[in-house]
C-alpha cells in the first residue's frame, strides 16, 4: 500500500499543474480565438460604418461565441451585446482595443478604425463555462491514466511483493530449522541478488555445523572407546585384588590410583584437544615425552613376558605440537600393540624430513587393510578388533598439522609425523637418517 500511495502523490503532483496549466492554456486560446474573429468582422463591416450605414451580415462564428456591432456613438447595430454599452466599448471607441472576464464570459473588444477616429466597435464573447466543458474530456482521460496508472503500480506492487515475501519467508523458515537443530536444511535461489546472498551464508553456516557436529560426535564417539582401556585396566586390578582376600591390597591399590590417575589425565587431554582443536602452544621434547611413558608401558608389557625398546635419536629438535595430542596419539598405538600384539614393542623416534617420525611397531600379524576405518560395532576395550581409537589418534595427528600412517602391514609399524619447531636461524641440517621402514599401501 506503501508503494501505491507513494505512486498517488506523485501522479498527483504532476497531474493538478497540468490540469491547470490546460485550464490557463484554454483560456488564453480561447481569448486568441475571440481577438481574432472580433478583428475579422471589424474589417468587413468597416466600409459600412463609415457611410453611416447600419452592417447587416455578420461573418460565420465558431460555437459559443457571440458578437456584438457598435456604432461611433456606442449605439448596438448588430448582433447581441448589452445595451447601453459598457466599459469596454468606451474604451474601444477610444482606439484601446480590451479582453476582460464580465459576468463569467470572456469578452474581447477591438475598435472599428476610421480615417481619423474610430467609427465603431466590436465585441465578442465567449462563456467561461464553456471553456470548462471542452476541457472536461481532458480531464476525464486524464484521470482514467491515472488510474490505470496506480492499478498498474498495485498489480506490480503485489507481484514484486510476493517475489520478495516468497524467500524471505523461506529463509525465515530456515533460520527457525537451523535454530531448532537441523542442519541439513539448505534455502533454494530467488534470482534477487541480496536474499541470494543471504541464503548463501545460511547455507554454509548450516554446513559447517553439520559437519563440525559430525566431527564432535566422531571425536566424542571415539575418545568414549579410548577411555575404556584404563577403566578396564583398573577394573581388572581390582578384581584380581578381590580374588585374593589374604594378599596384601596395597600394590593392588597404588596401581589402581595410578590407573585412575591416568583416566583422570587422559579425560582432561581429551576435552582440552576437544575445544582447542587447532591450537598449538609451546614447542613438545618428544624424548622427554617418550621417555614419560616409557616406565609404565615396559612394566604393563612385563607382566605378559613381553618387552619394550624406546630408541630416540640424538640432538632431535622439539616438535611444534601439543604434548597432549603427541600422548594420546601413541597412547593410542602403545595400547593397540599391547592388546593386539605381539612380542617386543619398539619405539623409535627419529627426524624425516622437517618433520619428527615416531615409529611404533610390535611382532605381531598387523591391523588388517584399513586399520584408520571405524568398525561398525565397537566392542569393549580387549574384544578382538585391532584399531580401537585409531580413528581418533589419525583425527588428533591431523588437527595438529602432522599425520598417522601404517607404513608396514606385518609387522605392522605404524609411524607419526609431526612438523619439527626449528629455530629460526638454521645450520644447514644433517642428512636425514634412512626410514626404518619404508611406506606402503595399506593392505599390501
Amino acid at each position: 500500500m506503501l508503494t501505491v500511495a507513494t505512486a498517488a502523490i506523485a501522479v498527483g503532483l504532476f497531474g493538478i499543474p497540468l490540469a491547470v496549466g490546460l485550464v490557463q492554456y484554454s483560456l488564453e486560446d480561447q481569448e486568441s480565438v475571440l481577438q481574432r474573429t472580433a478583428s475579422l468582422t471589424a474589417r468587413s463591416v468597416q466600409s459600412e460604418l463609415a457611410r453611416g450605414d447600419a452592417p447587416t451580415v455578420l461573418p460565420d462564428l465558431p460555437a459559443d461565441v457571440v458578437l456584438a456591432v457598435y456604432d461611433g456613438d456606442g449605439d448596438l447595430v448588430l448582433g447581441d451585446g448589452p445595451e447601453p454599452a459598457g466599459d469596454e466599448i468606451g474604451r474601444a471607441l477610444g482606439g484601446r482595443g480590451s479582453h476582460a472576464t464580465i459576468d463569467g464570459n470572456i469578452v474581447v473588444t477591438v475598435p472599428v478604425t476610421g480615417r481619423h477616429d474610430p467609427d465603431g466597435a466590436v465585441r465578442a464573447a465567449m462563456p467561461v463555462s464553456a471553456v470548462y466543458a471542452g476541457l472536461v474530456p481532458i480531464w476525464l482521460g486524464m484521470a482514467g491514466l491515472a488510474g490505470a496508472v496506480l492499478v498498474t503500480v498495485w498489480l506490480l506492487a503485489r507481484r514484486q511483493a510476493r517475489r520478495l515475501a516468497t524467500p524471505l519467508e523461506d529463509l525465515a523458515g530456515a533460520a527457525r530449522r537451523l535454530g531448532e537443530g537441523d542442519f541439513s536444511v539448505r534455502t533454494g535461489r530467488a534470482g534477487v541478488a541480496e536474499i541470494d546472498q543471504v541464503g548463501g551464508a545460511l547455507d554454509s553456516t548450516a554446513e559447517r555445523l553439520d559437519a563440525l557436529l559430525a566431527r564432535e560426535r566422531a571425536f566424542s564417539q571415539d575418545a568414549s572407546h579410548q577411555l575404556r582401556t584404563p577403566l578396564t585396566g583398573l577394573r581388572l586390578r581390582l578384581e584380581a585384588a578381590l580374588d585374593r582376600p589374604d594378599a596384601d591390597l596395597r600394590p593392588a591399590l597404588v596401581a589402581g590410583i595410578a590407573e585412575a590417575d591416568r583416566l583422570e589425565r587422559t579425560i582432561d587431554e581429551l576435552l582440552q584437544l576437544a575445544r582447542e582443536r587447532t591450537g598449538r602452544g609451546e614447542p613438545t621434547d618428544v624424548d622427554a615425552l617418550v621417555r614419560e611413558l616409557e616406565p609404565a608401558r615396559a612394566e604393563r608389557l612385563a607382566v605378559s613376558g613381553r618387552g619394550l625398546v624406546v630408541d630416540v635419536a640424538p640432538q632431535l629438535p622439539p616438535a611444534a605440537a601439543s604434548a597432549a595430542a603427541i600422548r594420546q596419539v601413541l597412547g593410542v598405538l602403545l595400547d593397540n600393540a599391547e592388546v593386539h600384539g605381539a612380542g617386543t614393542v619398539r619405539i623409535v623416534v627419529r627426524e624425516s624430513g622437517e618433520a619428527l617420525a615416531v615409529d611404533v611397531t610390535d611382532e605381531g600379524a598387523g591391523p588388517g587393510p584399513d586399520p584408520f576405518a571405524a568398525p561398525p560395532e565397537r566392542p569393549a576395550a580387549g574384544g578382538g578388533v585391532h584399531g580401537i581409537g585409531l580413528p581418533l589418534a589419525r583425527r588428533l595427528a591431523e588437527a595438529e598439522g602432522g599425520r598417522l600412517v601404517l607404513g608396514r602391514s606385518v609387522p605392522p609399524v605404524f609411524t607419526l609425523f609431526v612438523p619439527a619447531a626449528w629455530p629460526e636461524a638454521v645450520v644447514e641440517p644433517a642428512p636425514a637418517e634412512p626410514e626404518p621402514a619404508e611406506e606402503v599401501p595399506l593392505g599390501r
